[in-house]
């Protein structure tokens, strides 16, 4: 995952999902036990109310037809009552259970206590509270247990209608909280967006450095890139200063050079041969120049270029240049592909190559802007004579050209091989469908 937002946001919500779950389940855990305790309290009062309506007559204990809790008198309502004997025999049972197996078996020694969840013999769940008693009936105590008995529906209702409101009220907190997650993920990767910006804008010359004031966090990194930055413009401007020194101090001497055999008393032989060397030699510092002006490679702030409006601007000065030869010339692809790099580099590549189409082409030139399968792949083809595979090889070494009687210094393919080596792509000439030369172009994009 290579966004950030994405990272945290995810972060985010794994933390909130965890939080809301547990949450849940603790809030039902407590109001499990809340509803049990309360239950427990009101079994144990209806067995005070139950102990207290009881009276031992005749050695035997007896209960009244009406108790004050009217849902013992109602067959099948919830609530359950029966008291034991000493052999766990029921001596007495509610109307309420008379149809009912209620599991309160088992008895009690006098002032033992019990509350539990039991299941009765037909599968149902119960809540029992018992409480065992030594009831003085006659000269001998007679041990009694007394049981209350409910069934868990209404329990199962109240805790249904619990998970259900409690569901909608976390569900509404998660997305209130949600909302606020992402507020505050806005508003803490806003000093991104904005260095972002601030890059954008170095990027394309807008601005020289980043500006902006940015938390103790990004200005390490803020401070950093402006150091770059006015690093690189420093030796940009030392390299080209230097470059601009040798050029001066090497063509002077060589215009001596020229001047000095053109008076001096030699034979035309050796005229012509120092001549040709001067030449080279002036042809050689032109092309070493150009390529160290195209840098070592793509430049990491550099801004994106739109390729197809590069070729436009070439195309029309050309067109002037070679009004007096009618050329159609024909650019395809997508208008939307970008190059990263310097502009000057991208002018400089198919400047080389759409000055030979001119002048090689009987009137028609074409143009291919494409994404192949390694980046950007750019396609120049004329319908002129052509090159032979000798001759492919030959033209992209520097000072050498196809025709030696054409005007030129035959470095032209050569800068635009460099340039291309030095963004990590190629150029190469093939034989184009039209007739003459094709040269595929190859950058990173």
């Amino acid at each position: 995952m290579r966004s950030l937002r994405q990272r945290v946001l995810l972060a985010a919500l794994l933390v909130l999902a965890i939080f809301l779950v547990l949450t849940s389940l603790a809030l039902e855990r407590a109001f499990r036990d809340a509803a049990s305790s309360a239950r427990e309290e009101r079994l144990l009062g209806q067995l005070y109310l139950l102990m207290a309506a009881a009276e031992g007559l005749d050695d035997t204990l007896t209960l009244p037809e009406e108790l004050a809790e009217p849902r013992f008198s109602l067959a099948d309502s919830g609530l359950y009552a029966a008291v034991l004997d000493g052999a766990g025999t029921p001596v007495w049972r509610s109307r309420s259970a008379l149809t009912v197996a209620a599991p309160w078996q088992g008895v009690l020694l006098p002032g033992e206590r019990r509350f539990e969840l039991r299941r009765s013999a037909g599968g149902e769940d119960y809540f029992v509270a018992r409480y065992g008693v030594s009831w003085a009936i006659g000269p001998t105590p007679v041990p009694y247990t007394f049981a209350v008995a409910e069934d868990l529906g209404p329990y199962r209702e109240e805790l249904a209608r619990f998970r259900t409101a409690l569901a909608g009220w976390l569900g509404l907190m998660g997305l209130l909280m949600l909302a606020a997650l992402l507020a505050a993920m806005r508003w803490g990767l806003a000093p991104l967006r904005r260095v972002a910006a601030e890059v954008a804008e170095v990027e394309s010359g807008a601005a020289a450095q980043i500006r902006g004031d940015y938390p103790a966090e990004l200005r390490a990194l803020t401070d950093n890139l402006n150091a770059l930055l006015a690093h690189e413009r420093a030796r940009q401007k030392r390299l080209d200063n230097a470059l601009g020194d040798l050029a001066h101090s090497l063509k002077t001497p060589l215009a001596v050079i020229r001047g000095a055999v053109g008076d001096t008393a030699v034979d035309t032989e050796t005229t012509g041969v120092i001549d040709a060397q001067v030449t080279r030699m002036e042809h050689i510092i032109e092309h070493q120049l150009q390529r160290a002006r195209a840098g070592s490679g793509p430049v990491a702030m550099a801004a994106v270029v739109p390729i197809a409006q590069v070729v436009e601007r070439i195309n029309a000065t050309l067109a002037k240049v070679y009004r007096d030869k009618p050329v159609d010339v024909r650019v395809a692809g997508d208008p939307a592909i970008t190059f990263r790099g310097v502009e000057g580099d991208l002018m400089e590549i198919l400047g080389n190559l759409l000055d030979n189409a001119f002048k090689w082409a009987r009137g028609r030139v074409q143009v291919a802007i494409r994404r192949g399968e390694t980046g950007i792949e750019l396609l120049v083809e004329d319908d002129g004579p052509g090159v032979s595979r000798e001759q492919a090889r030959r033209v992209l070494e520097r000072g050498a050209r196809a025709d030696e009687s054409a005007p030129g210094h035959g470095i032209g393919l050569a800068i635009a091989r460099d340039i291309c080596a030095a963004y990590g792509g190629g150029l190469s000439i093939e034989r184009s469908a039209l007739g003459g030369a094709r040269v595929r172009v190859r950058l990173p994009g």
